[in-house]
């Protein structure tokens, strides 16, 4: 009967572990996994591009589409049983055996970002709209005006490198400083106002039992911006020359203008400037859009760091100013449509 019942409790066994799947446990690792890895190498190819960028190289954009990661687990045991009759020799027989087989088999889809998908996501401009947007969603103004926007009402701002190299024109950084002052008093609005099939956006200054400093401050704003001192609603278009005095123009750039614009802000040595491999940057009027280190050993303590030529390029962990601009702009990127996803199979992949 020993053997009967030995076998009886070993198929109990194979029975519970049919049961049982590893499905629900790869989600919590899996996730955390692949959302790490996929955020480090996204940081780590924008950087790359922006230092080579700074020597004229050429940018490569590769997007991850999809991950696929399938598992397969797969047991098996085999129980061999005979009991033997009291006057046999060799007695009750009893073998058994046991095997597994585990298997992990992620599939990464990577697509290039080229021809019109490079287009309509690195060269075209950002709308003016999208703009407001982030500043009416939290965004301080000191930060996305410098990054997005190369003029407003004609007044240029600072190229710091490249053969387009500009100092800036001084009433562009005091703009940028008075919407900064008046978002933080909330006195500024934007919203979309419909005009038969056509949308504008509108830029609303509210000047209506505000404190003395804002108001001065509002008043500064229209002189530097040539704006009616009697309109309160502006609407925001594309363009370099506002068509009166109610109308807010701007020139936004594109993602690879951004891109080139923060290049100028990369640390290289004297050495390569010497050789002709890259240009000086110009010292521009404000603080540093972002701080890119470069040295010879790989940092201890790094943001984000790159291998380039030779050496080492990165973003201080300890520079919060410079760590902000970095993630804004990967804020941008997500806001850029890269294609690539449309008509996408559903796959359903098994994991246990």
């Amino acid at each position: 009967m020993r053997p009967a019942r030995f076998l009886a409790l070993m198929i109990c066994c194979v029975a519970l572990h049919g049961c049982t799947t590893i499905g629900p446990s790869t989600v919590k690792r899996d996730r955390f996994d692949y959302n790490t890895a996929i955020s480090e190498s996204w940081q780590r190819q924008t950087l790359l591009n922006i230092v080579k960028l700074r020597y004229a190289d050429m940018p490569v954009f590769v997007e991850v589409v999809s991950v696929v990661s399938g598992y397969q687990l797969e047991g098996s045991l085999n129980v061999v049983a005979s009991a033997a009759s009291a006057d046999a020799v060799q007695g009750d027989i009893l073998t058994f055996g046991a095997g597994g087989k585990y298997i992990d088999r992620p599939t990464i889809t990577y697509q290039p970002i080229t021809g019109s998908s490079f287009n309509k996501s690195f060269m075209t401009p950002i709308p003016p709209r999208a703009i407001l947007f982030l500043i009416q969603t939290g965004w301080q103004a000191d930060l996305v005006y410098p990054l997005t926007v190369d003029s407003m009402n004609g007044l240029r701002a600072p190229i710091a490198a490249g053969v387009s190299q500009r100092e800036g024109d001084s009433g562009y950084f005091r703009v940028i400083h008075l919407l900064s002052e008046i978002q933080k008093s909330g006195a500024v609005g934007m919203h979309i106002k419909k005009a038969g099939a056509k949308e504008a956006t509108i830029m609303l200054f509210y000047r209506d039992s505000l404190p003395p400093k804002v108001k001065t401050d509002v008043e500064e704003l229209y002189a530097l911006l040539n704006l009616d001192p009697d309109v309160r609603e502006f609407t925001v278009v594309y363009g370099r020359v506002p068509q009166g005095g109610s109308q807010i123009a701007m020139t936004t750039l594109s993602m690879l203008q951004i891109i080139v614009k923060l290049a100028g802000f990369v640390d290289v040595p004297p050495e390569d400037i010497a050789a002709g491999r890259t240009v000086p940057s110009m010292a521009v009027h404000g603080r540093e859009l972002i701080k890119i280190r470069q040295g010879v050993q790989k940092p201890e303590s790094a943001f984000v760091a790159v291998p380039y030529r030779g050496r080492w390029f990165w973003i201080d962990d300890g520079d919060f100013a410079s760590k902000r601009t970095f993630t804004f702009l990967m804020v941008l990127f997500s806001l850029t449509e890269t294609g690539g996803r449309e008509g996408l199979p559903l796959v359903t992949i098994p994991a246990g």
